[in-house]
């Protein structure tokens, strides 16, 4: 690369990093809750370059927490084992035996890949489950779906306590029951419980999709809690995007200061939303 080219190159990063200020600025000390699925979760790079943004991010003052899913891995290893999956009305039965082996999954190799990421990015992770010093205390959803719950309990002191010494939490999304059972939790729905739980300033769900989409198909960048119900009601936003509009609703009315539905396939799409005037995906806020 030519000098000339090279010094264009760092008076852009100067600009940016200029412009970036107010962000920082806004940010620090803020607490962003982010649901980790889909593309990143599946590609080396895609994982490198999202561990990179949140040790950027813990850098400059947030205090951010990774929930995970891991549908994929857990569908594979159920093949693998030859354990047989029933299904009521497209949702998954999670009986004793698929139990075990989502635990194994997401506690052990979804959640360690991402931990280890990160502290390969610099930062100091630390994985954990909902059943960790009794973050998510749950019920059963559904009898007919077996082990799956809903948090009904938070207790998110733990989180706090990584904060202080600025670790990075990162939580598959599994809760206790109060009898002692495991619950599978599904991942929007955990995030949107620890995110409720410590009032975070943002919730980032990261999707496989560009953010919620209007009735033209184009995606609608900032939008209410109002017009989301709105657009549910015509039948605009339907299929899985109803499931996370539901999550971003949910948190708001909680107290979350605002949900943003972003494509996770995007370089660096956190720091974009973030720490920049343009940001990515779709904001919710509650008015």
């Amino acid at each position: 690369m030519k000098t000339q080219d090279m010094n264009r190159d760092w008076i852009a990063t100067a600009r940016t990093l200029n412009q970036a200020l107010p962000y920082l600025q806004r940010y620090a000390g803020a607490t962003v809750v982010i649901k980790l699925g889909g593309h990143a979760m599946g590609s080396d790079e895609a994982m490198e370059s999202f561990a990179s943004d949140v040790v950027l991010m813990r850098q400059v003052g947030v205090n951010p927490v990774v929930v995970h899913g891991g549908g994929p891995m857990i569908n594979d290893m159920l093949k693998r084992l030859d354990i047989r999956s029933d299904f009521v009305n497209g949702k998954r039965v999670t009986d004793a035996a698929t139990m075990e082996v989502v635990e194994m999954v997401l506690s052990g190799v979804v959640n360690k890949r991402i931990v280890q990421a990160i502290n390969r990015a610099g930062g100091r992770a630390v994985g954990l489950s909902g059943k960790d010093a009794n973050l998510m205390i749950c019920d059963q959803t559904n009898p007919q779906l077996g082990l799956v719950g809903t948090p009904s309990q938070m207790d998110p002191s733990i989180l706090r306590t990584l904060f202080e010494q600025s670790m990075i939490p990162v939580i598959a999304p599994l809760g206790a029951g109060r009898d002692g059972e495991t619950f599978n939790i599904n991942g929007d729905t955990a995030a949107g419980a620890i995110a409720s739980a410590l009032k975070a300033d943002r919730l980032l769900l990261l999707t496989d999709v560009s953010g919620v989409k209007n009735a033209a198909g184009d995606v609608v960048t900032d939008i209410t809690a109002d017009q989301i119900r709105e657009m549910t009601d015509d039948g605009v936003i339907a299929g899985g995007m109803i499931p996370k509009t539901e999550t971003a609703l949910d948190a708001i009315a909680s107290g979350v200061r605002a949900v943003v539905i972003l494509d996770g396939r995007a370089p660096n799409a956190c720091l974009l939303e973030l720490f920049t005037n343009h940001g990515a995906g779709s904001i919710i806020r509650p008015r």
